[in-house]
């Protein structure tokens, strides 16, 4: 598949928040509710949903091929209504099959995997953007090697393969050390990586190879280890990179569970 017109093509890079708490009212996640319900204004109703989440790893890129996936509830300690979310949004096992196929020309050994349901890094905050869940999806797995270069590779891979009007989600967290989530006062070690990460995603001073660079060595960045112990919510942004390969815009600028949060959109 080749995509005749990237004009169709969204790809948009969230935070998704703590577990189940945006949907419970939980007030530390009030900014983000309002961001995830807001934003699908900002572009075209997308035909099919194509997400990227932090939380499924596999060794090899993976793709929900069930035309029904179940819903995963991968959180723990909450109240009973976490475990009553609903969000029956149905499959695209052919394309799930295309993205196969074409990853494999591609030269990325990749598998389809139709017993596997969705996670709540995707109906979280699709509940929220697109509360009906009439919108096909297909999920694609991290590679738990978390390699930053392999990710990107990936997202380039599948950017030739993306036609119609498609929405990526990479659905992650641009800070995530769940440690210090809730402390009072300002963190600068979080806004000082804040900073060097929506300056690597957005400064059109950037080449397509600096920013690429900036990702791939993205340990190297202020406190990188401390704002991501463990890297899993930050690569979907580099899938999304990967498809863009272009700088995008910042369209969250807040507060999660007291810190700050970066959400980027690529309308290509």
């Amino acid at each position: 598949m080749t995509r005749k017109s990237k004009s169709d093509l969204t790809v948009l890079y969230i935070p998704h928040g703590g577990g189940p708490l945006p949907l419970l009212g939980h007030p530390g996640h009030r900014e983000l509710v309002d961001f995830l319900t807001a934003i699908p204004g900002q572009f075209e109703r997308p035909e099919v949903i194509v997400v990227i989440s932090a939380h499924w790893e596999q060794s090899i890129p993976t793709l929900t091929a069930n035309a029904s996936p179940p819903l995963i509830y991968d959180y723990y300690g909450f109240a009973p209504e976490a475990y009553e979310i609903e969000y029956p949004a149905p499959g695209y096992p052919q394309l799930a099959k295309e993205l196969y196929t074409g990853l494999e020309a591609a030269g990325i050994h990749s598998q389809l995997e139709d017993r596997w349901g969705f996670d709540h890094g995707m109906y979280i905050p699709l509940k929220l953007m697109y509360p009906e869940a009439r919108i096909p999806c297909v999920q694609i797995s991290l590679m738990n090697g978390l390699d930053p270069l392999a990710h990107i590779s990936l997202g380039q891979a599948l950017s030739g393969m993306l036609t119609g009007k498609i929405l990526v989600l990479g659905s992650g967290f641009s800070f995530h050390n769940m440690k210090t989530f809730g402390e009072t006062g300002t963190d600068l070690k979080n806004v000082e990586f804040d900073q060097w990460l929506s300056e690597t995603i957005t400064d059109t001073g950037l080449t397509a190879s600096e920013r690429a660079d900036r990702l791939v060595r993205w340990e190297e960045a202020p406190h990188a280890r401390y704002c991501h112990p463990t890297e899993e919510h930050l690569l979907p942004l580099h899938v999304c990179y990967g498809i863009a390969g272009e700088q995008a815009q910042r369209v969250f600028d807040g507060h999660i569970l007291g810190k700050k949060s970066a959400a980027f959109l690529w309308k290509i």
